[in-house]
C-alpha cells in the first residue's frame, strides 16, 4: 500500500473496530475522521501531514507540551528498572518519592492558609442558618491543626476514580467514627466529577447524567453559581450570594444525613466554564466547617496550575478535607490519579484486622511507577520552569481578548479562572436566548476553527480555550485569532 492508501485504511478501520467517548457515532462514521500521528510542543499531526494548535490541551491534560525532553527521559530511566508492581502487598519508589512531593507541594500551596479552613470533625448540634448572603458569622472550634491537614496520599488512575475514593473515604470515615446516618452528598448543579457510578451521583449535567438516573444514589443538590443564568433569578453581587444561603439552608435541614459536600474549586469545568464570584468557595468552607461536613474539593481540572496558582482552592485561602487530583499531574503523558486526606480521616480507618476498619477500595495499576516517574518529573519542571510566573503574562493575553470577544453581538458571556476559559454563545444577546442544542453552533465554531489549524472542543454553546501553559504568546494569540474569526464567520 502506498501511503495515502495506508492513511484511508486507518480511516475504515477506526469507523469499524473504535468506539469514541461522548461522540455521536453515525455522525462520526459519516465524517472523515482527524487521526493524529504525531505531536511536537502545542502541535498536533495529522496522519495527512497537516498542523493543529492543541487549544484544549488534549482534553485538558498536556500542560508542558508533547514530547518534553525531561518527562520522556524519566520514563525512559524507569522503563529500566521496572515498569509497574502493584501497591496491593508492596511498594515502589517512584509512588514512595512522588506522595512526598504532592505533601510537600500541598502544605506549601494550601496549608499555609488560614487553620479555620478546616473541620473540627466532632458531632456539633446545627446551627441556625446564617443571615441572608452568607452574613452573620461564625467561630468554628478547630482542635490541633496539624491534625486536620492533607497528609495522606492514595493513588488510583483517572480523575473519575480519584473522586470515587473521595466519596466512599468520607462516607465510610463516619461510619468508623460511629456516625449513624450519614449516608448521603451535597453537591451542585451543573457539577461534573466523572463518569464511573458513584461520581455521575454527584454530577449535575441532565445532558451526561440523566439517562443514568435509575442507577445513582441518592442526592441534595444545591444552586450552581451561574452568575450569567442564575437559577434564583438574582444578580450578582446584589444577590449578597443567595445560593450560598441556599447550601445553608440544605446543611440546616439535612446535616445529619450528609457525608460531604463534594465541589469543583472555583470553576465548574465541564458544566460550561461557569465561574464562581469571588468569595463563594470561601463560604462554602465555612458552611462545611459550621454543620461538621466532609469538603471534598475536586481539583481534577483545576489543580497544577490551571487557575494560576498550583491548586484552585488557593484563590480563597481554602483547605479542603478530601482533595482529588489527576490530568495534568503527568503533563498528559500517563493516567494517574491522587486523592488526599487528613490525618484525621486517615486515622479513622485504623484498627485490628477483625475490625474490618481497612479501606477496601483499589486498582491494578494503583501507584504504577512509570506515571509517577512522569509526574515526579512534572512537578520539577513547575519549579525549575517557574511556570506559574511565566503564566502570568498569558493569562492577561487571554482575559483581555475575552473582553474583545465579549463586544460580538452573539457572545452573551466570557468567564475564566486563570488558563481555563469559555465563550458562552447566544442567538439573542438581549434576552440571553440560548442556540439551539440541535444547531450545534459551539461544534460549527470548532470545525471552522480546525480547517483553520486549531484544535478546540466546545461544551455545547460554549466554546472552551485551555492551551498547554507553555504556549507562546504569538501562538496563544494566532489561536485566540483563528476562535474569533470562526466565531464571527458562523454567528455575524
Amino acid at each position: 500500500m502506498g501511503i495515502l492508501e495506508d492513511n484511508r485504511h486507518l480511516e475504515e478501520l477506526d469507523k469499524k473496530h473504535i468506539w469514541h467517548p461522548f461522540t455521536q457515532m453515525q455522525e462520526w462514521i459519516a465524517d472523515t475522521p482527524v487521526i493524529i500521528a504525531e505531536g511536537q510542543d502545542c502541535f498536533l499531526k495529522d496522519i495527512y501531514g497537516k498542523w493543529y494548535l492543541d487549544g484544549v490541551s488534549s482534553l485538558w491534560v498536556n500542560t508542558f507540551g508533547h514530547r518534553r525532553k525531561e518527562i520522556n527521559d524519566a520514563i525512559k530511566e524507569q522503563l529500566d528498572t521496572i515498569a509497574h508492581s502493584t501497591l496491593l502487598g508492596l511498594s515502589n519508589v517512584p509512588s514512595i518519592k512522588l506522595a512526598e512531593k504532592l505533601i510537600k507541594l500541598v502544605g506549601r500551596s494550601l496549608q499555609k492558609s488560614h487553620p479555620e479552613n478546616v473541620t473540627s470533625l466532632s458531632c456539633n448540634p446545627p446551627q441556625p442558618p446564617l443571615e441572608k448572603g452568607g452574613e452573620g458569622g461564625f467561630e468554628p472550634v478547630v482542635p490541633d491543626t496539624s491534625y486536620f491537614r492533607l497528609a495522606k496520599v492514595f493513588y488510583s488512575d483517572n480523575g473519575s476514580t480519584a473522586v470515587e475514593v473521595g466519596l466512599k473515604m468520607a462516607f465510610q470515615y463516619w461510619q468508623h467514627k460511629g456516625v449513624e446516618g450519614k449516608h448521603s452528598f451535597l453537591s451542585l448543579n451543573n457539577a461534573y466529577h466523572g463518569d464511573t457510578i458513584g461520581a455521575v451521583s454527584v454530577g449535575g449535567i441532565d445532558i451526561f447524567h440523566k439517562t443514568f438516573g435509575p442507577l445513582l444514589f441518592k442526592m441534595f443538590k444545591a444552586p450552581s453559581p451561574y452568575c450569567y443564568r442564575c437559577e434564583l433569578d438574582k444578580t450578582c453581587p446584589d444577590c449578597k450570594f443567595a445560593c450560598l444561603t441556599k447550601i445553608d439552608e440544605i446543611l440546616y435541614h439535612h446535616a445529619g444525613e450528609i457525608a460531604g459536600l463534594i465541589i469543583e474549586p472555583l470553576i465548574q469545568a465541564a458544566g460550561g466554564m461557569i465561574t464562581s464570584p469571588p468569595g463563594y468557595l470561601r463560604g462554602v468552607r465555612e458552611l462545611c466547617t459550621r454543620y461538621n461536613i466532609l469538603m471534598i474539593a475536586d481539583e481534577v481540572a483545576t489543580g497544577f496550575g490551571r487557575t494560576g496558582k498550583m491548586f484552585a482552592c488557593e484563590h480563597e485561602k481554602v483547605v479542603p478535607d478530601i482533595l482529588c487530583l489527576s490530568k495534568g499531574i503527568t503533563g498528559g503523558y500517563m493516567p494517574l490519579a491522587v486523592t488526599l486526606a487528613t490525618d484525621a480521616i486517615y486515622d479513622a480507618f485504623l484498627g485490628e484486622f477483625r475490625e474490618l476498619k481497612t479501606f477496601f477500595h483499589g486498582h491494578s495499576y494503583t501507584g504504577n511507577p512509570l506515571a509517577c516517574a512522569a509526574a515526579i518529573a512534572c512537578l520539577d519542571i513547575f519549579e525549575k520552569d517557574e511556570i506559574l510566573k511565566k503564566l502570568e503574562n498569558k493569562i492577561k493575553i487571554l482575559e483581555s481578548w475575552l473582553e474583545n470577544v465579549l463586544e460580538l453581538s452573539h457572545v452573551g458571556d466570557v468567564r475564566n479562572a486563570g488558563m481555563m476559559a469559555g465563550v458562552e454563545l447566544v442567538k439573542n444577546k438581549e434576552t440571553k436566548e440560548p442556540y439551539d442544542w440541535y444547531e450545534k453552533m459551539g461544534w460549527r465554531i470548532a470545525y471552522h476553527a480546525r480547517d483553520n489549524g486549531v484544535f478546540i472542543r466546545p461544551l455545547g454553546n460554549v466554546v472552551v480555550i485551555m492551551p498547554p501553559f507553555i504556549i507562546s504568546e504569538q501562538n496563544l494569540n494566532k489561536l485566540l485569532q483563528v476562535v474569533k474569526n470562526a466565531i464571527i464567520a458562523l454567528t455575524e
